[in-house]
C-alpha cells in the first residue's frame, strides 16, 4: 500500500519515445505506479494500403494506460510552442527511450534533468544499433544503463547499469526482447531511486579500445562468402535477425538469411560454392561452411530452405558473393 509520504514524494514524469521497446517500458512503469504527467512521441504516419495514419507504440500504450494524460507529437522539436506545452506539464523529470535527439532547451528543462535508457553497457557501444553490434562483434554479455543526457551522445553520468549474457543462440530479435524486459526493470528502479535519493550519477569510465554502435547500413548486412568465415558469417546473420536482416547475393538475387550455423568445410568447394541438402544449402566460407536454415527469396515468404525447395531450385554451379 502507497503511504502518504510516497504519494508526496512521487516525481512528476514526462515520458519521451516511440517504437514497441519504449512502449514496453512506458506501460510497465505505469503498471508500477509511476505517476506519468505527459507523453512525447512522433506524428501519426501513413501506413498499410490505405495510408491510414497510425499512432506509434507508445501513443497506443498511452490511449490505454494512461488516457487521460496530454499526448505531445511535435514535428520540431525546437518549436517554442512546443516548450511551453511542456513547461505547462510542470514535470521533475523527463525519460527518453528510442526517441529523437533532444535539443539541450528540452532536456534541461525539468529539475532533475532527463534520463535515458541505452541498450548496453556505457560507455561500450554508443550509438544507434548496440544490440546488432554487440553480437557482431561476439560479446560474451551487454546490459542496459540508465545516464543523465548532456551535450555528448550517450556520455551522459550513469545512474543505473545491469548486465546480461549473451547466448551462443542469440539474435538481434531475442537480445532486443530481454534487453526491453530488463530495461522496463532498470528504468522503474531509476525512477524510484531518484525518488528516494539514493542515486548518485557516476561519470561515465575512460577505457581503451571503445566499440560504437554506428546506425546499419545495407553494406553492414550483405554476407561475404568468399571473404568471410563461418564464424562471422553466423555472427552477422545472427545479429540481423530478424529484422533488418542479413543479405546473401546469389547471382543478381538478394536473399535474406535468418537462421544458419556454422559447419565443417565442405571438400573441393571454393569460397561462396555451395551444396544443397534435402533440408538446407551448405556454402563454402573462407573458413568452415555456414548451413543455411531459413530465408526469404524475392518477392517469396520467409520459409525455411526445406519447403522452398519443395517448388523450386537453386542453379548449378552458382557462387554466393
Amino acid at each position: 500500500m502507497i503511504t502518504l509520504e510516497e504519494i508526496k514524494n512521487k516525481m512528476k514524469i514526462v515520458y519521451f519515445g516511440t517504437p514497441d521497446f519504449a512502449s514496453y517500458i512506458l506501460q510497465y512503469i505505469l503498471e508500477q505506479g509511476a505517476e506519468v504527467v505527459g507523453v512525447v512521441t512522433n506524428p501519426d504516419k501513413p501506413a498499410g494500403r490505405g495510408h491510414k495514419l497510425r499512432p506509434s507504440a507508445v501513443k497506443e500504450v498511452a490511449m490505454k494506460y494512461c488516457p487521460n494524460v496530454p499526448i505531445l507529437q511535435p514535428e520540431n522539436l525546437r518549436d517554442e510552442g512546443f516548450h511551453a506545452e511542456l513547461k505547462a506539464l510542470g514535470a521533475d523529470l523527463f525519460i527518453v527511450i528510442a526517441f529523437r535527439m533532444l535539443p539541450r532547451e528540452v532536456w534541461a528543462m525539468p529539475r532533475l534533468g532527463t534520463f535515458n535508457l541505452h541498450a548496453s553497457l556505457l560507455p561500450q557501444y554508443r550509438g544507434a544499433a548496440p544490440i546488432q553490434h554487440a553480437i557482431l562483434n561476439d560479446e560474451k554479455e551487454t546490459g542496459v544503463t540508465t545516464f543523465l543526457l548532456n551535450e555528448g551522445i550517450d556520455e551522459g553520468n550513469i545512474l543505473l547499469q545491469e548486465k546480461i549474457a549473451i547466448t551462443t543462440e542469440e539474435t538481434g530479435g531475442s537480445l532486443h526482447d530481454k534487453l526491453m524486459q530488463l530495461g522496463a526493470e532498470v528504468t522503474f528502479k531509476t525512477i524510484q531511486g531518484l525518488e528516494q535519493g539514493t542515486l548518485s550519477p557516476k561519470p561515465q569510465p575512460k577505457v581503451e579500445g571503445l566499440r560504437y554502435a554506428t546506425k546499419i547500413f545495407k553494406e553492414d548486412r550483405l554476407l561475404s562468402f568468399q571473404q568471410e568465415s563461418a564464424h562471422a558469417i553466423a555472427l552477422r546473420i545472427r545479429a540481423m535477425s530478424p529484422y533488418p536482416s542479413a543479405i546473401a547475393t546469389l547471382g543478381e538475387e538478394e536473399i535474406k538469411v535468418f537462421k544458419a550455423t556454422p559447419c565443417p568445410s565442405l571438400q573441393r568447394l571454393q569460397p561462396g560454392e555451395y551444396r544443397v541438402t534435402k533440408e538446407s544449402v551448405v556454402v563454402q566460407c573462407t573458413e568452415g561452411a555456414v548451413e543455411l536454415w531459413e530465408v526469404q527469396f524475392p518477392n517469396k515468404r520467409r520459409t525455411t530452405i526445406y519447403d522452398y525447395l519443395l517448388g523450386n531450385s537453386l542453379p548449378e554451379g552458382g557462387r554466393f558473393n
